[in-house]
């Protein structure tokens, strides 16, 4: 008689952090992920094949949220870590599930359920001990390709660094610290000019912040003025993060008409 076994349980979509990423850019244009299909069940009650699931790698510093509230489901601060968002569906069951005393072959079967299904967004706040800010062509990239084994790119006009670079520095053989390059802030930042929310995010993290400002006179900037502005930007984003410690760093005084 009909001996058919359970199907299998559809797959996980799983996030695992990945330290090598440090953006999401590898996610923008798919929107929708799934776990495979779990296999029908055999004959001779053999349970199906649960279906693979799908994980999607991601950075370190990660944010979850549910794209309906805004609320933050999880925050995906260390390396290698696993969370999963959503559960496959559970396998139907095999028509020998019916067999009673009274029926004794059975052709009636159930249909798997399906899995579970969420709207969510993802956001990156970096991990990092120090943040690299100042404003645009202040010098954000040499320096710390200069202190870290970061090779960013590098060029003489503003916004050339649109993502931050992430950096080790070595103390001695048994010390070191992350250091992150911040794109170039502009007056505003905290109401989200120039991109600002989204780049002024990534300090929140941060123990210290090197204030780094342009002392040449090719860009027309003066640092002082440049450093009020910036510190105003951070104060009215966060002043958490206004608290911050700061060290400054004065860029560009090798340049022949440094002030």
């Amino acid at each position: 008689g009909p001996d058919g076994g359970d199907g299998g349980k559809g797959g996980n979509v799983i996030l695992q952090t990945d330290s090598n990423l440090s953006t999401l850019m590898d996610l923008r244009y798919q929107k929708l992920y799934c776990g495979e299909n779990g296999k029908p069940g055999g004959k001779r009650e053999m349970t199906g094949k649960s279906g693979k699931n799908c994980v999607v790698k991601i950075p370190v510093g990660t944010l979850v949220h549910d794209l309906e509230t805004g609320e933050m489901i999880v925050d995906l601060n260390e390396d290698y870590q696993s969370y999963v968002l959503v559960e496959g569906g559970k396998g139907g069951r095999g028509n020998t599930r019916f067999k009673s005393s009274v029926i004794r072959a059975p052709r009636k079967f159930e249909n798997g359920a399906s899995g579970e299904k969420k709207n969510l967004f993802l956001e990156l706040k970096l991990l990092a001990d120090v943040a690299i800010i100042g404003f645009p062509n202040a010098g954000k990239s040499t320096l710390i390709s200069k202190i870290s084994n970061a090779r960013p790119k590098i060029d003489d006009y503003p916004f050339t660094t649109l993502t931050p670079n992430l950096g080790v520095v070595k103390t001695d053989d048994f010390r070191s610290f992350v250091i992150a390059d911040i794109p170039g802030l502009v007056e505003g930042a905290h109401q989200g000019k120039g991109l600002g929310h989204r780049f002024l995010k990534h300090t929140e993290r941060t123990r210290i912040l090197v204030h780094l400002l342009d002392f040449s006179v090719e860009n027309d900037r003066d640092p002082v003025s440049d450093y009020h502005t910036l510190q105003n930007e951070l104060k009215q984003f966060s002043e958490k993060l206004f608290l911050k410690p700061q060290i400054l760093v004065a860029g560009k005084v090798d340049h022949p008409e440094a002030e």
